[in-house]
């Protein structure tokens, strides 16, 4: 069984708040990024990933089951419960092999210009070469500039 999609919805966010309202999972990754609306998300999306303590009943709900909830960094809004922004990078690059590195470099861009011009409050954990290499990109995202020549 599937969730709705959100084509159905004004903004991932109301799809979010619709699909999980009340359901012990927290939003990961690409999904909490789009939640803290770093990441505008696409058209047509219909996978969400979450942690969650069990697998659940959606086809199109990646959980990605863990022990407990002590070890991850996560607030409650709306009744979503929803990874921080420090949280999401780190679950990025942890896997960054996997990561959808459009999402990861918008968000960290959003990120860079919505705190001042500055990455300060990231503590990136895992990666952290591929990390300062993204910041260069992230820093010039919005300027269309993407060559690494013309970054350097």
């Amino acid at each position: 069984m599937e969730t709705r999609t959100s084509d159905e919805y004004i903004s991932n966010r109301a799809w979010f708040r619709d699909v999980l309202f009340g359901e012990n999972l927290i939003l990961m990754g690409v999904s909490a990024l789009e939640y803290l609306q770093l990441f505008v998300g696409y058209v047509g999306e219909n996978e969400i990933d979450v942690y969650a303590i069990k697998e659940g009943q959606y086809s199109n709900i990646n959980y990605h089951v863990i022990n407990n909830f002590n070890e991850i960094d996560f607030f409650q809004n709306e009744n979503i419960f929803c990874s921080s922004a420090n949280q999401a990078f780190n679950d990025l690059f942890v896997d960054y092999e996997n990561a959808d590195e459009q999402a990861l470099v918008e968000a960290l861009s959003k990120y860079y210009y919505t705190h001042g011009m500055s990455f300060e409050g990231l503590d990136i954990i895992f990666n952290k070469e591929k990390f300062e290499e993204l910041k260069k990109w992230a820093i010039n995202f919005y300027s269309g500039v993407m060559n690494e020549q013309e970054i350097n």
